[in-house]
Protein backbone atom coordinates (compact mmCIF):
# COMPACT_ATOMS: atom_id res chain seq x y z
CA UNK A 1 0.00 0.00 0.00
CA UNK A 2 2.81 2.53 0.19
CA UNK A 3 4.12 2.16 -3.09
CA UNK A 4 0.45 2.49 -4.26
CA UNK A 5 0.35 5.87 -1.93
CA UNK A 6 3.56 6.97 -3.35
CA UNK A 7 2.55 6.46 -6.95
CA UNK A 8 -0.76 8.39 -6.67
CA UNK A 9 1.34 11.49 -5.80
CA UNK A 10 3.20 11.75 -8.44
CA UNK A 11 2.03 12.52 -12.37
CA UNK A 12 3.95 13.20 -15.30
CA UNK A 13 3.75 16.68 -15.12
CA UNK A 14 5.58 16.48 -11.84
CA UNK A 15 8.33 14.21 -13.62
CA UNK A 16 8.58 16.83 -16.01
CA UNK A 17 9.15 19.65 -13.63
CA UNK A 18 11.51 17.43 -11.68
CA UNK A 19 13.54 16.95 -15.01
CA UNK A 20 13.90 20.07 -16.12
CA UNK A 21 15.00 21.89 -12.86
CA UNK A 22 17.74 18.81 -12.71
CA UNK A 23 18.89 19.74 -15.96
CA UNK A 24 18.43 23.19 -15.92
CA UNK A 25 19.80 23.61 -12.48
CA UNK A 26 17.73 26.53 -11.87
CA UNK A 27 14.29 27.21 -10.72
CA UNK A 28 13.88 30.19 -12.74
CA UNK A 29 15.36 28.64 -15.83
CA UNK A 30 13.15 26.09 -15.57
CA UNK A 31 9.80 27.91 -15.26
CA UNK A 32 10.96 29.69 -18.49
CA UNK A 33 11.54 26.22 -20.63
CA UNK A 34 7.90 24.96 -18.83
CA UNK A 35 5.92 27.95 -19.57
CA UNK A 36 5.42 28.00 -15.93
CA UNK A 37 5.27 30.71 -12.86
CA UNK A 38 8.61 30.88 -11.23
CA UNK A 39 6.34 30.02 -7.94
CA UNK A 40 4.82 27.34 -9.22
CA UNK A 41 7.94 25.66 -10.07
CA UNK A 42 8.75 25.84 -6.46
CA UNK A 43 6.07 24.44 -5.13
CA UNK A 44 6.36 21.52 -7.30
CA UNK A 45 10.01 21.09 -6.46
CA UNK A 46 8.62 21.29 -2.69
CA UNK A 47 6.35 18.37 -3.37
CA UNK A 48 9.12 16.76 -4.74
CA UNK A 49 11.49 17.11 -2.18
CA UNK A 50 9.06 15.75 0.34
CA UNK A 51 8.50 12.54 -1.64
CA UNK A 52 12.38 11.64 -2.26
CA UNK A 53 13.21 13.22 1.40
CA UNK A 54 16.31 14.98 -0.51
CA UNK A 55 16.83 18.51 -1.16
CA UNK A 56 17.40 17.45 -5.13
CA UNK A 57 18.82 21.03 -5.62
CA UNK A 58 20.91 22.89 -3.56
CA UNK A 59 23.17 26.05 -3.93
CA UNK A 60 26.50 25.99 -4.65
CA UNK A 61 28.28 29.37 -4.53
CA UNK A 62 26.17 31.55 -7.04
CA UNK A 63 24.33 28.90 -8.70
CA UNK A 64 22.82 25.69 -7.64
CA UNK A 65 23.66 21.79 -8.37
CA UNK A 66 21.76 18.71 -8.28
CA UNK A 67 22.19 16.38 -5.23
CA UNK A 68 23.63 12.96 -5.72
CA UNK A 69 20.01 11.43 -5.45
CA UNK A 70 19.04 14.19 -7.96
CA UNK A 71 21.75 13.49 -10.64
CA UNK A 72 20.44 9.58 -10.06
CA UNK A 73 16.71 10.86 -10.82
CA UNK A 74 17.64 12.92 -14.19
CA UNK A 75 18.15 9.97 -16.74
CA UNK A 76 15.27 7.35 -14.73
CA UNK A 77 13.14 10.82 -15.42
CA UNK A 78 14.08 11.57 -19.08
CA UNK A 79 13.34 7.60 -19.87
CA UNK A 80 9.65 8.04 -18.17
CA UNK A 81 8.82 11.52 -20.38
CA UNK A 82 10.37 9.69 -23.57
CA UNK A 83 7.93 6.67 -22.87
CA UNK A 84 4.92 8.70 -22.22
CA UNK A 85 5.27 10.86 -25.18
CA UNK A 86 5.93 7.75 -27.81
CA UNK A 87 2.93 6.18 -26.25
CA UNK A 88 0.73 8.44 -26.87
CA UNK A 89 2.19 10.14 -29.90
CA UNK A 90 2.89 6.75 -31.90
CA UNK A 91 -0.41 5.23 -30.69
CA UNK A 92 -2.15 7.90 -32.45
CA UNK A 93 1.01 8.73 -35.27
CA UNK A 94 1.99 12.40 -36.15
CA UNK A 95 -0.20 14.66 -37.71
CA UNK A 96 2.16 17.80 -38.13
CA UNK A 97 -0.68 19.77 -38.47
CA UNK A 98 -2.03 19.62 -35.48
CA UNK A 99 0.69 17.87 -33.26
CA UNK A 100 1.81 20.19 -30.28
CA UNK A 101 5.34 17.87 -30.07
CA UNK A 102 8.28 19.93 -28.97
CA UNK A 103 11.51 19.27 -31.13
CA UNK A 104 14.80 20.02 -29.88
CA UNK A 105 17.69 19.70 -32.21
CA UNK A 106 21.47 20.70 -31.76
CA UNK A 107 23.49 21.64 -34.77
CA UNK A 108 27.33 22.93 -35.72
CA UNK A 109 27.42 26.33 -36.98
CA UNK A 110 29.97 25.23 -39.84
CA UNK A 111 26.32 24.24 -41.62
CA UNK A 112 25.40 25.96 -44.73
CA UNK A 113 23.96 29.27 -43.25
CA UNK A 114 21.03 28.91 -45.37
CA UNK A 115 19.94 25.05 -43.91
CA UNK A 116 18.47 26.01 -40.07
CA UNK A 117 16.69 29.25 -41.56
CA UNK A 118 15.09 27.46 -44.49
CA UNK A 119 14.72 23.88 -41.81
CA UNK A 120 12.64 26.25 -39.15
CA UNK A 121 10.35 27.52 -41.90
CA UNK A 122 9.79 24.66 -43.47
CA UNK A 123 8.71 23.00 -39.96
CA UNK A 124 6.66 25.72 -38.83
CA UNK A 125 4.91 25.88 -42.33
CA UNK A 126 3.94 22.16 -41.59
CA UNK A 127 3.78 22.09 -37.98
CA UNK A 128 3.05 25.37 -36.63
CA UNK A 129 1.36 24.01 -33.12
CA UNK A 130 5.46 22.74 -32.46
CA UNK A 131 7.62 24.44 -30.53
CA UNK A 132 11.01 24.42 -31.93
CA UNK A 133 14.32 24.74 -29.53
CA UNK A 134 17.94 24.95 -31.74
CA UNK A 135 21.28 24.47 -29.11
CA UNK A 136 24.50 25.13 -30.22
CA UNK A 137 27.02 22.23 -30.79
CA UNK A 138 29.48 24.16 -27.82
CA UNK A 139 32.26 23.82 -26.06
CA UNK A 140 30.57 22.35 -23.00
CA UNK A 141 28.07 20.34 -25.41
CA UNK A 142 28.03 16.47 -24.30
CA UNK A 143 26.39 15.84 -27.52
CA UNK A 144 25.87 11.73 -26.56
CA UNK A 145 24.53 12.51 -22.72
CA UNK A 146 22.10 15.11 -24.28
CA UNK A 147 20.54 12.71 -26.81
CA UNK A 148 20.55 9.93 -24.25
CA UNK A 149 18.68 12.03 -21.77
CA UNK A 150 15.93 13.10 -24.11
CA UNK A 151 17.18 16.67 -24.27
CA UNK A 152 17.87 17.42 -27.94
CA UNK A 153 16.19 14.48 -30.49
CA UNK A 154 18.99 15.05 -33.15
CA UNK A 155 22.39 16.42 -33.48
CA UNK A 156 23.41 17.93 -36.99
CA UNK A 157 27.39 18.01 -37.94
CA UNK A 158 30.32 17.45 -39.52
CA UNK A 159 32.16 14.15 -37.98
CA UNK A 160 35.42 12.71 -40.22
CA UNK A 161 34.76 9.55 -38.34
CA UNK A 162 30.88 9.81 -36.56
CA UNK A 163 30.29 7.67 -33.33
CA UNK A 164 29.10 3.72 -33.57
CA UNK A 165 26.41 4.00 -30.83
CA UNK A 166 24.15 6.16 -32.50
CA UNK A 167 21.57 5.76 -35.09
CA UNK A 168 23.02 7.91 -38.46
CA UNK A 169 21.72 9.53 -41.91
CA UNK A 170 23.90 10.93 -44.56
CA UNK A 171 23.24 14.74 -45.53
CA UNK A 172 25.67 15.87 -47.94
CA UNK A 173 29.09 16.34 -48.56
CA UNK A 174 31.52 19.07 -49.24
CA UNK A 175 34.45 19.98 -51.25
CA UNK A 176 37.22 21.54 -48.58
CA UNK A 177 38.27 24.81 -50.33
CA UNK A 178 39.50 28.05 -48.94
CA UNK A 179 37.85 31.72 -48.40
CA UNK A 180 40.41 34.55 -48.90
CA UNK A 181 39.56 38.30 -49.21
CA UNK A 182 39.69 39.54 -52.81
CA UNK A 183 42.73 41.77 -51.85
CA UNK A 184 44.52 38.83 -50.77
CA UNK A 185 47.66 38.03 -52.55
CA UNK A 186 46.93 34.57 -53.12
CA UNK A 187 43.76 35.57 -54.70
CA UNK A 188 45.92 37.31 -57.72
CA UNK A 189 48.98 34.77 -57.58
CA UNK A 190 47.72 31.71 -55.87
CA UNK A 191 49.84 28.87 -53.86
CA UNK A 192 50.99 26.28 -52.69
CA UNK A 193 51.57 23.78 -49.96
CA UNK A 194 54.32 26.04 -48.26
CA UNK A 195 52.56 28.89 -48.86
CA UNK A 196 49.15 28.11 -47.65
CA UNK A 197 50.83 26.88 -44.63
CA UNK A 198 52.39 30.06 -43.60
CA UNK A 199 49.42 32.63 -44.57
CA UNK A 200 47.58 33.41 -41.67
CA UNK A 201 44.42 31.28 -41.07
CA UNK A 202 41.39 31.66 -38.97
CA UNK A 203 39.65 28.58 -37.45
CA UNK A 204 36.97 28.19 -34.81
CA UNK A 205 37.50 28.15 -31.29
CA UNK A 206 38.31 24.05 -29.67
CA UNK A 207 35.57 22.97 -28.09
CA UNK A 208 37.62 22.14 -25.46
CA UNK A 209 41.10 22.22 -24.42
CA UNK A 210 43.51 20.51 -26.98
CA UNK A 211 40.49 19.97 -29.26
CA UNK A 212 41.56 19.80 -33.27
CA UNK A 213 38.85 20.58 -35.86
CA UNK A 214 38.39 18.27 -38.86
CA UNK A 215 41.15 20.35 -40.87
CA UNK A 216 43.53 20.05 -38.81
CA UNK A 217 43.11 16.59 -37.32
CA UNK A 218 43.50 15.99 -41.33
CA UNK A 219 46.82 18.20 -41.47
CA UNK A 220 48.51 16.60 -38.28
CA UNK A 221 48.33 12.78 -40.11
CA UNK A 222 50.14 14.19 -42.72
CA UNK A 223 52.74 15.37 -40.50
CA UNK A 224 51.62 19.63 -41.77
CA UNK A 225 50.57 22.60 -39.51
CA UNK A 226 49.17 25.45 -40.36
CA UNK A 227 49.93 29.19 -38.67
CA UNK A 228 46.81 29.64 -37.20
CA UNK A 229 46.38 33.39 -35.52
CA UNK A 230 43.00 33.85 -35.10
CA UNK A 231 39.72 32.16 -33.74
CA UNK A 232 36.40 32.54 -33.35
CA UNK A 233 33.49 30.78 -31.59
CA UNK A 234 31.10 31.78 -33.69
CA UNK A 235 31.55 30.67 -37.55
CA UNK A 236 28.87 32.69 -39.11
CA UNK A 237 31.08 35.76 -38.49
CA UNK A 238 34.21 34.33 -39.42
CA UNK A 239 33.74 35.30 -43.25
CA UNK A 240 33.17 39.11 -42.64
CA UNK A 241 36.66 38.78 -40.86
CA UNK A 242 38.43 37.13 -43.71
CA UNK A 243 36.82 39.88 -46.01
CA UNK A 244 38.82 42.96 -44.10
CA UNK A 245 42.08 41.24 -43.32
CA UNK A 246 44.69 38.35 -44.74
CA UNK A 247 42.96 35.56 -42.79
CA UNK A 248 42.61 32.44 -44.49
CA UNK A 249 39.12 30.37 -44.07
CA UNK A 250 39.31 26.86 -44.80
CA UNK A 251 35.92 24.54 -44.84
CA UNK A 252 33.18 23.37 -46.99
CA UNK A 253 32.39 24.94 -50.65
CA UNK A 254 28.87 25.44 -50.05
CA UNK A 255 28.98 27.54 -47.14
CA UNK A 256 31.87 29.85 -48.70
CA UNK A 257 29.35 30.19 -51.98
CA UNK A 258 26.64 31.77 -49.91
CA UNK A 259 29.40 34.71 -49.09
CA UNK A 260 30.76 35.32 -52.34
CA UNK A 261 27.92 37.69 -53.92
CA UNK A 262 27.59 39.31 -50.23
CA UNK A 263 31.21 40.15 -49.54
CA UNK A 264 34.30 41.06 -51.19
CA UNK A 265 35.94 37.86 -50.73
CA UNK A 266 37.05 34.88 -52.72
CA UNK A 267 37.08 30.91 -53.54
CA UNK A 268 39.98 29.28 -53.73
CA UNK A 269 41.43 25.55 -54.29
CA UNK A 270 43.38 24.14 -51.09
CA UNK A 271 46.69 23.38 -52.34
CA UNK A 272 46.60 20.46 -49.59
CA UNK A 273 44.20 17.41 -50.77
CA UNK A 274 41.30 17.05 -48.15
CA UNK A 275 39.02 14.08 -48.05
CA UNK A 276 34.94 15.58 -48.16
CA UNK A 277 33.71 17.25 -45.18
CA UNK A 278 30.52 14.95 -44.33
CA UNK A 279 28.03 15.92 -42.43
CA UNK A 280 25.11 13.68 -40.98
CA UNK A 281 21.98 13.56 -38.30
CA UNK A 282 22.75 11.74 -35.41
CA UNK A 283 19.84 10.32 -32.75
CA UNK A 284 19.83 7.69 -30.22
CA UNK A 285 17.94 4.59 -30.11
CA UNK A 286 14.89 5.67 -27.45
CA UNK A 287 13.56 8.26 -30.24
CA UNK A 288 14.67 5.79 -33.28
CA UNK A 289 10.89 4.33 -33.28
CA UNK A 290 9.24 7.72 -32.00
CA UNK A 291 6.96 9.01 -35.12
CA UNK A 292 7.61 12.46 -34.69
CA UNK A 293 11.38 11.63 -34.50
CA UNK A 294 11.14 10.54 -37.48
CA UNK A 295 9.35 13.16 -39.09
CA UNK A 296 11.66 16.08 -38.01
CA UNK A 297 14.64 13.95 -39.60
CA UNK A 298 12.70 13.47 -42.81
CA UNK A 299 12.22 17.34 -42.64
CA UNK A 300 16.12 17.64 -42.02
CA UNK A 301 17.15 15.00 -44.98
CA UNK A 302 14.91 17.03 -47.30
CA UNK A 303 15.92 20.48 -46.76
CA UNK A 304 19.78 19.47 -47.04
CA UNK A 305 18.71 17.41 -50.45
CA UNK A 306 17.75 21.03 -51.44
CA UNK A 307 20.34 22.73 -50.39
CA UNK A 308 22.78 20.18 -51.54
CA UNK A 309 25.09 21.28 -54.68
CA UNK A 310 25.00 19.22 -58.27
CA UNK A 311 28.18 18.06 -57.88
CA UNK A 312 27.34 16.66 -54.12
CA UNK A 313 24.48 15.05 -55.04
CA UNK A 314 26.72 13.20 -57.57
CA UNK A 315 29.60 12.37 -55.28
CA UNK A 316 27.12 11.08 -52.65
CA UNK A 317 25.39 8.58 -55.13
Amino acid sequence: MKYVSMFDRIDLHLIRVLHTVLTERSVSRAALRLGMHQPAVSASLKRLRELAGDPLLVRSGAGMVPTVAGLRMIEPAADILRSAEVLFSDARSFDPATASHSFSLAASDYLDPLFLPQLVAQIKGLAPHCPIDIHPLSADSDYRLHLAQGDVDVVIGNWPKPPDDLHLGRLFGDEVVCLVSSQHPAARRGWDVEAWLAAEHIAPTPTHPGARGVIDDHLAAQGLTRNITARCPHFGLIPAMVAGSLLVLTTGRQYCERFVDRLPVQILPCPVPFPRLMYYQLWHERTHASSAARWLREQIKSVAAALRRPDADAAAA
